[in-house]
């Protein structure tokens, strides 16, 4: 729940494993994963509508007063490494969970890259290219990420105009 509260943005539970888990040692796998299934199962967190294929997550009403509750068995040292981290991080998790990319092999032989900036309501922008090969998708995708920004940006200027 502090966690949620600190990033101040819907996550998905890809990101918390990712944060809690792999990135940093708050929590092993096997207690994060059953924690995060309890905490939906008792509404402190809570799925916000969207439209995209992993669900995100918010921290509720409930689920603040739940941590207000707690906070104080939450070592203090802990909450300032867990904020620490958040602070440095959060930009960078937040762009992971909106910009996302995927390519496939086609029966041709080409390849179809899937590129997507999403909102938490829903996909922003959505391309779909068909190249030549592997290496020039797999380059795409892994371009993708940092670039995304100043693309959509060069789009929708261009078409906006």
């Amino acid at each position: 729940l502090f966690v949620f509260d600190k990033m101040e943005t819907p996550l998905s539970e890809n990101t918390v494993l990712d944060m809690c888990c792999s990135a940093n040692n708050w929590v092993s796998y096997m207690d994060c994963q059953p924690t995060i299934n309890t905490l939906k199962e008792v509404g402190w967190i809570s799925r916000i509508n969207n439209t995209l294929t992993e669900p995100l997550y918010s921290i509720t009403p409930d689920g603040r007063v739940c941590l207000a509750n707690f906070f104080v068995k939450i070592p203090a040292s802990l909450r300032e490494e867990i904020t620490v981290f958040i602070k440095q991080n959060k930009l960078k998790y937040r762009k992971k969970q909106e910009r996302t990319a995927d390519y496939f092999k086609n029966k041709d032989g080409t390849y179809t890259v899937f590129l997507k900036i999403i909102e938490p309501t829903g996909p922003l922008m959505e391309l779909k290219f068909v190249v030549a090969s592997r290496k020039v998708a797999k380059d795409i995708y892994k371009k993708w990420e940092e670039k995304a920004s100043s693309l959509y940006s060069i789009l929708y200027d261009s078409l906006v105009d």
